[in-house]
């Protein structure tokens, strides 16, 4: 199939272009940079199914509508996103024209051109999870950052064109993804920069009292769930999730990490009214829809993110 894949230089598009190209597929990568480096698709450069590298705006309207015209897509998997929370609570507007205007111009070259939408939303829209079953598609969703809300927005556009128009369209929603290839500085990062300063003979700095957990999920898997979402036609329509089904408290992940309560420490939050205190998923929609369960488990995708990371001197 020929393929779109927006935000294709950023650390999940990474690895969802490796997979495309791994299945035999014409693949077309558009991305700003603003959070994608190049460095990542380096690998792919002189593989004959890596049909072309645009770097442009999802807000250039024009170019949307050249690269849609020019070229005969299957599928438009849109990764490409404002994804900082700290971000989009300092500057609302640049999430939200990325995320929700963004996500509206590229739905409106699918429909022109009957493009089918694999939509990657985030596990930030939900509420917390409040037992041990996990968050279903059907749980609260609460907008705590406006990269949530523009997220939410985004989805209600996306799910629109599948009932206005029968548009092929689906909206993933993956719980928090690590492993190589993800920065190891900034936010959102938290497995990469854990062994980052592991490594480094640095102190693992925890925000607030370390008790909220994260359902981790490693990269590949996540990356085989986006791509099988575009493949499948039983999504059409839906929200799905993906996760590892298993939660860990930050305290228990920097200790995992490090083995040593002593280089762990505490600060102050940064943005408490953003931290969704218990993140638990449950991927029985994706397990029974697409066959898709989740492989490497959390401590050997910690091993293989530390490998990658003193592989290549990040720190």
């Amino acid at each position: 199939m020929n393929i779109l894949l927006t935000g294709g230089a950023g650390f999940i598009g990474r690895w969802v272009v490796k997979r495309l190209l791994d299945d035999g597929h014409a693949v077309w990568i558009l991305d700003d940079l603003s959070n994608g480096r190049e460095v990542n698709i380096e690998e792919f450069s002189s593989h004959p199914g890596l049909k072309s590298f645009v770097h442009g705006s999802l807000l250039d309207e024009t170019l949307l509508a050249d690269l849609f015209a020019t070229n005969s897509f299957d599928i438009c998997y849109h990764l490409g996103a404002s994804i900082n929370v700290q971000d989009s609570i300092d500057n609302p507007r640049t999430t939200f024209n990325n995320d929700t205007i963004g996500t509206f111009y590229i739905l409106e070259q699918c429909r022109k051109h009957r493009v089918k939408v694999v939509f990657m939303s985030t596990c930030m829209v939900y509420d917390r999870c409040n037992d041990d079953t996990g968050i279903t598609e059907a749980h609260p969703i609460k907008p705590a950052s406006p990269y949530a809300g523009a997220k939410i927005a985004a989805e209600n556009m996306v799910l629109s064109y599948y009932y206005a128009y029968g548009l092929p369209t689906v909206v993933i929603r993956p719980f928090n993804t690590y492993g190589p290839f993800q920065k190891t500085g900034g936010e959102g990062g938290v497995v990469a920069i854990f062994i980052k300063n592991k490594l480094a003979g640095k102190t693992l700095n925890i925000y607030g009292e370390g008790k909220q957990t994260r359902d981790l999920l490693y990269v590949e898997d996540c990356a085989r769930f986006v791509v099988e979402a575009g493949y499948s036609d039983q999504v059409n329509g839906e929200i799905v999730n993906a996760g590892l089904g298993r939660d860990i408290t930050i305290n228990d992940l920097a200790e995992l990490i490090v083995g040593d309560k002593a280089r762990i420490a505490h600060i102050e939050h940064i943005h408490p009214q953003s931290e969704i205190q218990k993140l638990l998923c449950s991927y029985e929609k994706a397990n029974h829809l697409l066959g898709w369960n989740p492989e490497v488990t959390l401590e050997e995708g910690i091993r293989r993110t530390e490998d990658w990371i003193r592989m290549t001197n990040l720190i």
